[in-house]
């Protein structure tokens, strides 16, 4: 089993009544902000990825969100890049792993590619690179690509991305959202490639892609996986098997959000705050239409919609959220380390996941308690959890220099002609 951190940059002091007036994304007002707790959010977010990678974590996970104010990443790769040479510097061998760079919205592939190449050199080889369509609201409106043409131009921009690394002799490039007459980045990754990911929130096109293509698949849990999980991840293995491919479980990822205390009545008290305010303004303030424009889902994933629409699951509720709720739905798996370890496992192997996704810092939780969360986990949690899967299946998705195994030569062909 894989565990990594996963690291938002929020911004913890929005007003108790926010969610009220505002959206979290988009048309926020920055003068809500203030300069100096902007440069703290920061200096906090890469000290609590550095803290995870002390205390032994796998891998060290960033998302990439534009116009937001809850993660003030616009660019991953950044924050990647500092505890790409801080984990070099100190010998700590943990994935470093860009949960993406939304490649639907990018307008400049190549420079994604070098990104990541240079992250990949640093590290001499422990990038893990994360692919995801991207968001409605930040691909359409903070970018301006049109909802019908963001999963074209994320299959051109991919196709660019993967060339451009593996290719060794200058080529040109006459794609139709970008165009090159060389293409040949300096430097190429230590990698040949860095194993893909795709990272999505459940529609089926995305599945297919991932899963065609021999890439991981990450999906996200925040709207409750006790209801969502088993529609979700039953159409993914489905997916699996329709390919032909196994049921190995490192091909899948799982975000969740995680609290661990020394008691369940002690999270509540802890935890309570920070739940609510994450789930209320971050993305309960945001309406539908800036997670899913027109245009933007696929047929495949229209069709699911209208047969169910549960597929967002709690989410149109997150605005008045309580703890106890996103307890009960899943959102969040809260608790002593006890009642912490027995729901993830359960629920790990129910669905057979490979990489968890542990999200230990969220909305408007301290800096010292998100230390002590982490903590806790990797003391507590942690080793119980990787005990999964030890034996029974190789990990194809993961870089050779930390332990992964590359493809059997049947499914590296299959990975080719996809």
């Amino acid at each position: 089993m894989k565990v990594n951190l996963i690291q938002q940059v929020p911004y913890r002091y929005l007003a108790e009544d926010f969610e009220k007036k505002y959206e979290s994304v988009v048309t926020t007002p920055y003068a809500l902000a203030e300069p100096q707790r902007v440069h703290e959010a920061y200096r906090e977010a890469l000290d609590e990825l550095m803290h995870a990678a002390r205390m032994g974590f796998d891998g060290l996970a960033v998302t990439e969100h534009g116009q937001s104010s809850y993660d003030m990443a616009p660019n991953p790769n950044i924050l990647a890049s500092a505890v790409a040479y801080a984990t070099e510097v100190e010998g700590l061998k943990v994935a470093i792993y860009p949960l993406g760079r939304s490649l639907g919205k990018a307008r400049e592939p190549l420079r994604v590619a070098e990104e990541y190449a240079m992250i990949d050199a640093i590290t001499n080889g422990r990038v893990v690179a994360g692919f995801p369509v991207g968001l409605a609201y930040d691909a359409n409106i903070n970018n301006g690509v049109a909802p019908v043409e963001q999963r074209a131009r994320f299959e051109e921009n991919l196709k660019l991305v993967l060339r451009a690394w593996t290719d060794m002799k200058p080529f040109a490039w006459n794609g139709k959202f970008s165009q090159h007459p060389v293409v040949n980045i300096w430097p190429r990754p230590i990698q040949q490639p860095p194993p893909v990911w795709m990272t999505g929130i459940g529609t089926p096109k995305s599945m297919v892609n991932a899963v065609e293509r021999g890439f991981g698949y990450n999906y996200f849990g925040w709207f409750g996986y006790k209801n969502l999980g088993p529609r979700i991840f039953s159409r993914f293995w489905d997916t699996v098997e329709k390919a032909g491919y196994d049921r190995n479980p490192y091909r899948l990822g799982f975000l969740q959000a995680i609290a661990v205390a020394e008691s369940d009545a002690q999270a509540k008290e802890l935890y309570a705050e920070a739940t609510e305010y994450f789930f209320r303004k971050a993305l309960g303030s945001s309406p539908i239409e800036r997670m899913a424009m027109p245009g933007w889902v696929e047929v495949q994933g229209l069709e699911a919609l209208f047969r169910d629409p549960g597929d967002f699951g709690m989410f149109p509720r997150m605005k008045t959220i309580t703890y106890d709720e996103a307890v009960e739905a899943g959102c969040l798996i809260a608790g002593g380390p006890k009642t912490v370890r027995e729901q993830l496992a359960e629920s790990l192997k129910e669905f057979r996941v490979g990489n968890l996704h542990a999200m230990l810092q969220f909305g408007s939780m301290p800096h010292a308690l998100a230390k002590r969360n982490i903590e806790l986990f990797a003391k507590e949690v942690l080793p119980t959890l990787r005990k999964l899967w030890t034996d029974e299946w190789k990990h194809h998705w993961w870089p050779q220099a930390l332990g992964g195994v590359p493809a059997p030569a049947k499914a590296r062909k299959q990975m080719e002609e996809a």
